[in-house]
């Protein structure tokens, strides 16, 4: 049995909670579409768009960044470490302008539009056609850092 690989960074990119109170509005909203067909309709409106706006909600919020002593995972994509070149820190504006009229088509991207942080890796591996790596990052220092603790390691 392997031993797991230890975590340097791990962040999970959660939904604002601001988004929770909208899924719980969509709820309401269905059930005011069904209120005339009765009370007990009304109800069953509420808990089904209820429950159908927090799973995607709770979707949206269920990437999650890992940085191990070898490998970056981000979302579904395990990225050795050895394929990546420099990273460089994005904030506010410049996060957003590499979000939109910057990107490259050929970048892998894990987007989150309602975070303003961001890094850019530079993808070294000559075999991979994709130029960089464009995460979201609530701690985009704290995710280069422990990109370069764990290439160092």
């Amino acid at each position: 049995m392997t031993s797991p690989l230890p975590l340097a960074y791990d962040e999970r990119l959660t939904a604002p909670r601001t988004w929770w109170l909208i899924a719980v509005a969509v709820g309401f909203s269905m059930a005011l579409i069904v209120l005339p067909y009765g009370g007990l309709a009304a109800l069953g409106g509420f808990a089904a768009g209820t429950l159908v706006a927090c799973m995607w909600v709770s979707a949206q919020g269920s990437s999650r960044i890992r940085v191990t002593s070898g490998l970056l995972i981000a979302d579904q994509a395990r990225i050795p470490l050895t394929a990546l070149g420099d990273v460089h820190v994005l904030d506010g504006e410049e996060a957003r302008a590499w979000r939109s009229y910057k990107a490259d088509l050929r970048a892998h991207t894990l987007m989150r539009s309602y975070i303003s942080g961001a890094v850019r890796i530079e993808n070294t591996d000559p075999g991979d056609p994709t130029p960089y790596i464009f995460l979201s990052t609530r701690t985009p220092d704290a995710l280069a850092r422990a990109l370069d603790t764990a290439r160092a390691a």
